[in-house]
């Protein structure tokens, strides 16, 4: 078996593996989806969804990786030779390349947006959704910009993952991931102490089990597939440079845990603004790109606080990114 490059510690590995974890749809996904199918009732359904099906699945991988130390085709190839499962490999790096196409373009949007709220671009677009929009729609159709921003966040990506396992992913992710968390609980605090801000607790975490349906329930389980990462052979390569001797449970578990609460806590930053300055919850996506932007400037220092949003949201897809 070949010498493979391992982890420095087990607070790096559990970090860059919750960097894979938390991305996009933590952000912006997950707290509409929960407030819109049962605030609490939701989230007990989907948490027993990621505990009773990712959980194991998880684990599974983290199995697969460290005991062949090798790539997902390969460990396949090693664990059942002869068979048809290395193409269960290939199709989890293929599903991987499809959604990195997808995280390179919303990530460079993010790093825009964040120029955008430093420089102070935003404030003319106060209580203004259409203005917004349209210069949403124009920066995202544009010929040139959105191909070089994605081509900087890329480049982001690429210099990180250059460096290797211990002196790349680790390290970068042990400065990102406790950012990220310090973030969300400045941007928490800030928007739970707006008038009306304190709505989206109940919004979120409620159980509303009358608006729980049978579409709440698929919802919930696909979202514990995505989030964390599961089948696309991520788990597989980052378990195949864990030591003999990692309790794989105990860090399953801490991934799990902070996966959940960063999605729960950027749901009440998010809301908490939202609710506090009479928008609409029901945005969906565009509620990111288009309603907080004209927020941002109705509130005191929202250069800062919109600052502080995007560069959040640029930090989460690029840990999803690297992985």
């Amino acid at each position: 078996m070949q010498n493979r490059e391992q982890w420095g510690s087990k607070l790096g590995f559990i970090l860059a593996a919750s960097g894979s974890a938390v991305g996009l749809g933590n952000i912006w996904k997950y707290p509409h989806m929960a407030g819109e199918n049962g605030g609490g009732a939701f989230t007990i359904v989907y948490l027993i969804c990621i505990l009773v099906v990712g959980l194991p699945i998880v684990i599974a991988e983290f199995v697969i990786g460290r005991k062949t130390q090798l790539s997902p085709v390969g460990a396949f190839e090693t664990v059942a030779p002869k068979s048809n499962w290395k193409w269960v490999g290939m199709l989890g790096v293929a599903s991987a390349f499809v959604i990195l196409s997808f995280y390179g373009v919303v990530g460079g949007w993010t790093l825009k947006y964040t120029l955008i709220s430093l420089t102070g671009g935003f404030s003319q677009l106060a209580g203004d959704p259409e203005t917004s929009g349209t210069l949403f729609d124009s920066f995202i159709k544009g010929a040139l910009a959105p191909i070089l921003w994605q081509i900087v966040f890329m480049g982001f990506t690429i210099f990180v993952i250059v460096q290797g396992v211990k002196g790349g992913i680790e390290k970068w992710t042990k400065i990102m991931m406790p950012a990220i968390l310090v973030i969300l609980v400045v941007l928490m605090i800030r928007g739970l102490t707006l008038p009306n801000g304190t709505q989206a607790l109940d919004f979120l975490f409620k159980p509303k089990f009358e608006d729980l349906t049978a579409s709440s329930i698929v919802l919930a389980l696909g979202h514990s597939f995505f989030t964390l990462s599961l089948g696309m052979g991520t788990m597989i390569t980052y378990g195949s440079y864990l030591r003999k001797d990692q309790n794989l449970l105990s860090s399953a578990l801490w991934i799990i845990f902070l996966d959940t609460l960063i999605a729960m806590m950027a749901g009440v930053a998010i809301f908490a603004t939202v609710f506090a300055m009479g928008a609409d919850p029901g945005a969906g996506p565009g509620l990111i790109f288009v309603v907080l932007p004209t927020i941002f400037p109705k509130i005191v220092g929202g250069a800062i606080w919109g600052t502080l949003f995007f560069f959040l949201l640029f930090m989460a897809a690029l840990t999803s990114a690297i992985s």
